[in-house]
């Protein structure tokens, strides 16, 4: 989706200007950031559509720049680490993160997970805004638990739930698919919106956070269940 706007955060000067000139040259609207106060500023006052950030940046972090917009916005994020053992944090539900890119990595392949992330992002937009003109339910609940789909919401009981965007996307799509069983691949195309061979742990991730939420006992889910050796489904 060219045109959109996208901020960079990254401390490193040259691998900065590398990102802009190659997101600029595919047509998107690049703000930048090169610590983590600045790209708080950067975030609130550009309204970016989707937010590429480093975890290592001085003055502020990565993690608590995530927290804290997490906080004010729903803009999807992906995160740049070069620290395997954060990916858990990353991209957990006490982050908020939708996604992340370890390093090194190549620009094709940040290129291609910010396009498949704001596609999803405008067809979640659009699936929504329908839901009013259509007689199809805007909400699915199962006992009480009610995934809201108009208003991106989720409630145990009378209780809200503080999920992020993407596991609440990850949720809706398992709910809507309920008895269904899908590979970790097969969701990250779906929920993701790409296809990806590598590393699948985001999903692992993002289902075990949910069951922090969903589930009366998260050691032992009733709902969110793992079919060993084929991935996960979400049960009545």
């Amino acid at each position: 989706m060219t045109g959109s706007k996208v901020l960079i955060v990254e401390d490193d000067q040259a691998l900065l200007s590398v990102l802009r000139y190659n997101f600029s040259k595919e047509g998107y609207d690049v703000a930048t950031a090169v610590d983590g106060v600045h790209a708080l500023e950067a975030a609130r006052s550009e309204k970016p559509e989707l937010i590429v950030l480093d975890i290592m940046l001085p003055k502020l972090d990565g993690l608590d720049v995530c927290r804290i917009l997490r906080k004010e916005m729903r803009v999807p994020i992906i995160m740049l680490t070069a620290k395997t053992e954060e990916i858990d944090k990353v991209v957990g539900l006490e982050i908020g993160a939708d996604d992340y890119v370890t390093k090194p990595f190549s620009t094709r392949e940040l290129l291609a997970r910010v396009r498949a992330m704001l596609r999803r992002t405008e067809m979640l937009k659009q699936d929504a805004s329908s839901l009013s003109g259509e007689p199809s339910p805007s909400a699915i609940k199962v006992g009480d638990l009610e995934v809201d789909l108009a208003h991106h919401r989720v409630s145990l009981g009378s209780s809200i739930l503080d999920v992020s965007p993407k596991e609440f996307d990850l949720l809706a799509f398992l709910v809507g698919n309920r008895g269904r069983v899908f590979s970790r691949d097969r969701l990250l195309e779906k929920v993701w919106g790409y296809d990806y061979a590598g590393d699948t742990r985001t999903v692992d991730v993002h289902i075990r956070w949910l069951r922090q939420k969903v589930e009366v006992d998260a050691a032992h889910p009733k709902r969110l269940l793992t079919v060993r050796g084929v991935g996960y489904k979400f049960e009545e």
